[in-house]
């Protein structure tokens, strides 16, 4: 026998309310407001739960995915950004012992370093060669296994940090042993002495090291590399140094020494 349209709510009230599925029940029960509201948004959530799975336009939403950490591509070097490399010969962002690219996107630029550390890399802001008086960013890598952007004032051989960070949209990683980031910098900012403009040509002082509990250390090498001129963010090249380890027999002085003993030994002694 059909039920009256007026049950049916009552009906469903009852069933998520475990009360057995009668009438009678129904209307003799007195139901209290609270729980009534209750079972009201159960059996609402429930409602929209179903309707989601049998709907296959309209997925349940999920939480989205983390966006890995994108690789550096040096085909783009020399053409749509900036970069340097140091190392051996063909290095690229995860071979070389050190590597960064640099390219204007509106008014920010944005940076991407690489060094073989598992402490920091960083990149200098000069206007000589020589540390001290420097705007300094640092990517470094804590004991949580995270990659942060850090600002400091090179106070001569001291790296002090600077807590007003000009970084934004910074992400970083840390993976086979080396220290990788990328951020955006203004290109502009208002004066001051531990932030340089990056529309002005500075030279640009390259360094890696270790960290102690997230906090940098003293630098690999006793000379850190630098760019051989001041460095414009509008033009883009793709520099390449060699490491010591690679230098042995470039540098004119080697050279020189190179072409007196092979001359000495051609013409022998008198």
């Amino acid at each position: 026998e059909r039920l009256p349209k007026a049950e049916f709510p009552c009906l469903l009230l009852v069933g998520l309310s475990h009360c057995p599925p009668s009438t009678s029940m129904c209307s003799t029960r007195k139901l209290h407001w609270a729980s009534v509201s209750r079972v009201f948004i159960g059996l609402l959530l429930d409602f929209l739960t179903l309707l989601y799975s049998h709907c296959p336009g309209y997925p349940f939403p999920t939480a989205p995915p983390v966006d890995p950490f994108a690789k550096i591509k040096v085909d783009d070097c020399g053409k749509t950004k900036g970069c340097f490399r140091y190392g051996k010969p063909g290095c690229n962002a995860e071979t070389c012992d050190y590597f960064l690219s640099y390219r204007m996107i509106g008014a920010d630029v944005e940076f991407e370093l690489s060094a073989d550390t598992d402490g920091w890399v960083a990149v200098g802001f000069s206007s000589d060669k020589k540390m001290g008086g420097d705007d300094v960013m640092a990517c470094v890598h804590d004991d949580n296994g995270r990659v942060r952007i850090q600002h400091f004032y090179n106070v001569g051989q001291w790296a002090k940090e600077i807590q007003r960070n000009p970084a934004r949209d910074e992400e970083g990683v840390f993976e086979n042993n080396r220290v990788t980031c990328r951020f955006k910098r203004p290109v502009n900012v208002p004066r001051d002495e531990t932030i340089v403009d990056l529309h002005l040509s500075w030279y640009y002082l390259f360094a890696w090291g270790p960290a102690i509990q997230g906090s940098i250390t003293r630098h690999d090498i006793d000379s850190p590399p630098a760019s051989e001129r001041v460095v414009s963010i509008y033009k883009y090249e793709d520099i390449f140094m060699p490491s010591a380890a690679y230098q042995t027999f470039s540098s004119p002085f080697c050279l020189l020494l190179i072409v007196a003993l092979t001359f000495y030994l051609l013409m022998g002694t008198p």
